[in-house]
């Protein structure tokens, strides 16, 4: 294992576990927010529910303001920085040896406003455009269980040339999926074996590569900028200014401490509350403690009426439920009746909530 987390002459260069660590941390971020968010939703759904349901473009958005922070002060994304790294702008001509050793801070080095733009597109926009694109692979069926798609085999064809591409979507999206990662794969092994200095295919596109944070930029950080002096604030609306004005730089700076430390205590939650937790074995019953069923969500104004609907029968087809099938919202219907009228409508016909064919579940009897 010395041969793999040794950096050779070079010091500074970061380890592939220390880049994929980094990697995990940011991927870790965005299903612990959305984790919070639906969990808040549940009591406040008339403020949350939308940013709920429009995650993806709320993270992006956020991840946009804080990793634009941390590459302009920091030189490095959040991940990265939090880890002891930084991001370098590629230099024209190889550094010696010595020089790369010693991690003196040189301004050829600092990112610039180019390096910036293209850093924050491959930080925030790939991962926003792969999210989309697996969440309408999964929205026209793609990755469901053949037990839960059987019943569509005699469902009429799309013919269109909408059709027609979806279909190829769906078919393509698995192997150009597949290779992405392929391709990133290989860079890693690259990178393992001192191939290329990339780890990732980008990055010398972008002009910038990884390595460590050195005692030189450790000293540069703790010596403060030198400004011109600032009059004291005199009277409450001058403090009121200043506060408002370094507030959104403190909290982006706290988020190193916050974000782990948010992560940690939902996972901690995950474990806790799984089923061979220990809160399993300090409750009376042995069967653990008793989940009580979750609430069914009130029907909409404009969502067909369950009133007159007799137990076991569909409200959508009035005929005894077949392959019975259940909407995120709770309410069940068959199958087919499901399956058509979220292809047709998207939302849950009760309760007019948004639904996607993935979240359809087949109930077994």
């Amino acid at each position: 294992m010395e041969f793999f987390n040794d950096s050779g002459d070079d010091p500074l260069k970061p380890t592939l576990f220390e880049l994929v660590a980094q990697e995990q941390l940011r991927d870790l971020l965005q299903p612990a927010l959305k984790y919070v968010l639906s969990v808040f939703a549940q009591s406040y759904p008339r403020y949350l529910l939308r940013i709920v349901n429009r995650h993806e473009e709320f993270y992006a958005l956020l991840m946009l303001f804080v990793e634009r922070h941390y590459l302009r002060t920091q030189g490095a994304s959040f991940a990265e920085n939090f880890y002891g790294l930084k991001r370098r702008r590629t230099p024209l001509f190889k550094t010696d040896r010595a020089r790369s050793a010693v991690g003196g801070i040189f301004p050829e080095e600092k990112l610039g406003e180019r390096e910036i733009r293209r850093s924050l597109f491959f930080l925030v926009g790939l991962p926003y455009i792969r999210a989309k694109a697996e969440d309408y692979f999964e929205e026209l069926g793609g990755g469901l269980q053949a037990d839960l798609i059987e019943d569509t085999r005699h469902t009429p064809v799309d013919e269109s040339w909408r059709g027609s591409l979806k279909r190829a979507y769906k078919a393509a999206y698995p192997w150009l999926n597949t290779s992405f990662e392929v391709w990133l794969l290989i860079y890693n092994i690259a990178y393992l074996f001192e191939r290329t200095p990339y780890y990732r295919p980008w990055l010398s596109w972008v002009g910038v590569d990884l390595r460590r944070v050195s005692a030189d930029d450790l000293r540069a950080a703790q010596v403060p900028a030198q400004r011109p002096p600032v009059h004291k604030p005199r009277g409450l609306l001058e403090v009121l200014k200043r506060v408002l004005w370094k507030s959104p730089r403190l909290f982006l700076d706290s988020l190193k401490v916050l974000l782990p430390t948010a992560i940690f205590f939902i996972k901690f939650l995950e474990w806790w509350y799984s089923p061979s937790s220990p809160a399993r074995s300090l409750s009376t019953s042995p069967l653990g403690p008793i989940v009580p069923p979750p609430r069914l969500h009130p029907p909409h104004p404009q969502g067909i009426r369950m009133d007159d609907v007799e137990y076991g029968t569909c409200a959508l087809c009035r005929n005894t439920i077949s392959n019975a099938t259940a909407f995120p919202s709770g309410y069940v219907f068959c199958y087919r009746c499901a399956h058509d009228w979220v292809e047709k409508h998207g939302r849950c016909p009760v309760t007019l909530m948004p639904a996607r064919m993935w979240q359809l579940r087949k109930i077994l009897v």
